[in-house]
C-alpha cells in the first residue's frame, strides 16, 4: 500500500468534509475569548495560529480585525490554506513549521492551537512545544488551544470505523488505541473527471493527554492557566473537548 502522510490528500477536503463541526459558532467564541483576554493585558491584536491546517480560524481571525499568521507542518494544508485565503481575502502570512522545532523572527500577543494541534504532539516533545509557544509570545502573551479528551478517544474513537460517504468523495478512518497513541489509517476515495473514484490512504497519529499532564506541563514552561473549559463553555467533564487559556509569566 502507498501510503502517504497525514493530511497530504486529506487537506483539499478537510473543511468540506468537516462541515459539520460548527465552525462559525466555534470561531466567534473563540475570537471573543481572544478580544477580552487581549483587552484585560492591553495587546496588540497580533497572533500566530500554530497547526492553522487549512486555515479556517486563520481566516476568521484575520476577517475580525487580527493581524495573523498561520503555520503547520503539512506542505499541502498549507498550500490550500494560502488558496482560501486568496479566495476569500483575508491575507494572512503563513509558515511551514513544527511546534517542536519552530523558532519565530517574530513576538505575538497570542497563540492558538486548535482542533487537535496539541493531540498531534509525541508525549517526550510536549514541554518544547510549550516552551518553543512561550518563546513566540510577548510579555503577558495569550495562549488559547485545546484537545480532544480522553474520554472521547476511549469511548468514541478507539477501534472504531468512522466513514462518510458522499458523492464526490467517500472518507473512511480505521481507528486503533494502542496505550495512549491512537493510529487513524484514512482512505479517501475521490471522483475523478471522468467519474472513476481514485483511491488514497495516509496515517495519522494523535497522543491522548490527560488533563493534569497538559496542566503540569503548562505551570512548567512558565504559564499561568487563567481557564479550563468543555467545548464552547461545556462542562469539560462532560466534553470530548478541552479548551486551555493561558498567560506567558
Amino acid at each position: 500500500m502507498n501510503r502517504k502522510p497525514a493530511y497530504a490528500t486529506l487537506a483539499d477536503w478537510f473543511e468540506y468534509l468537516n462541515d459539520d463541526c460548527g465552525y462559525e459558532n466555534w470561531s466567534q467564541y473563540l475570537i471573543l475569548e481572544l478580544k477580552k483576554s487581549l483587552e484585560d493585558y492591553r495587546l496588540p491584536p497580533v497572533g500566530l495560529d500554530v497547526g492553522c491546517g487549512s486555515g479556517y480560524f486563520t481566516r476568521a481571525f484575520q476577517k475580525n480585525g487580527f493581524s495573523m499568521t498561520g503555520m503547520d507542518v503539512s506542505v499541502e494544508m498549507l498550500d490550500r490554506a494560502k488558496t482560501l485565503a486568496l479566495q476569500e481575502g483575508a491575507r494572512s502570512e503563513y509558515l511551514l513549521g513544527d511546534i517542536t522545532k519552530f523558532k519565530t523572527p517574530s513576538r505575538y500577543s497570542f497563540v492558538t492551537a486548535i482542533n487537535d494541534c496539541i493531540n498531534y504532539v509525541k508525549k517526550d516533545k510536549l514541554r518544547t512545544a510549550f516552551k518553543n509557544v512561550r518563546s513566540a509570545l510577548s510579555k503577558n502573551g495569550i495562549f488559547l488551544f485545546d484537545i480532544s479528551s480522553k474520554g472521547k478517544f476511549s469511548q468514541k474513537i478507539a477501534n472504531t470505523v468512522s466513514a462518510d460517504d458522499r458523492d464526490d468523495v467517500t472518507y473512511l478512518s480505521f481507528n486503533t488505541l494502542s496505550g495512549d497513541e491512537v493510529t487513524m489509517d484514512v482512505t479517501l476515495f475521490i471522483k475523478g473527471a471522468d467519474g472513476r473514484f481514485d483511491r488514497f490512504d495516509e496515517r495519522h497519529v494523535q497522543y491522548v493527554y490527560e488533563e493534569s499532564e497538559i496542566v503540569t506541563a503548562l505551570e512548567e514552561t512558565g504559564f499561568e492557566i487563567l481557564r479550563m473549559e468543555g467545548h464552547l463553555g461545556e462542562d469539560k467533564e462532560k466534553s470530548d473537548r478541552i479548551s486551555f487559556l493561558a498567560r506567558r509569566i
